[in-house]
């Protein structure tokens, strides 16, 4: 996604295959995913021979809790968080609320990150491989 920020500035779509040359991933891989975050509005595809993908919405109003959430499903820890009925325990289960304060510290981390926030952080960085992103 940071890629696809960078890359895809003044409305140019980017090829997964360029993504997948810059990364160093599979260009099937970032199909499948792809895919998904097309689905999920995070992305846009454009078609044709000028095609790609573009962000789907600004970069400082796609969190990292979007795409994770987008991609794996609700962000907790353990199963019971999100529904107790897996759980015949849930009601009683003091370990429960350790899980589910902890699950909610992370969705609070995510949130605080911003496709925006990362690009910059990356710029600040000044990674000597710059073309290196992952999320």
């Amino acid at each position: 996604m940071i890629d696809l920020a960078v890359y895809g500035t003044n409305g140019t779509p980017v090829l997964l295959s360029d993504i997948a040359r810059r990364q160093g991933v599979s260009e099937k891989y970032l199909e499948h995913i792809f895919s998904a975050l097309h689905k999920g509005g995070i992305v846009k595809a454009q078609r044709g021979r000028k095609g790609g993908y573009l962000l789907g919405r600004p970069a400082d109003r796609i969190t990292a809790l979007d795409i994770i959430s987008l991609l794996e499903g609700p962000c907790t820890l353990v199963d019971c968080i999100q529904s107790a009925a897996v759980c015949d325990r849930s009601g009683s289960c003091a370990a429960r609320e350790i899980w589910n304060e902890l699950s909610a510290a992370v969705r609070k981390v995510l949130e605080g990150y911003t496709i925006a926030s990362l690009v910059e952080m990356q710029e600040l960085k000044g990674r000597q491989d710059s073309t290196m992103y992952y999320i």
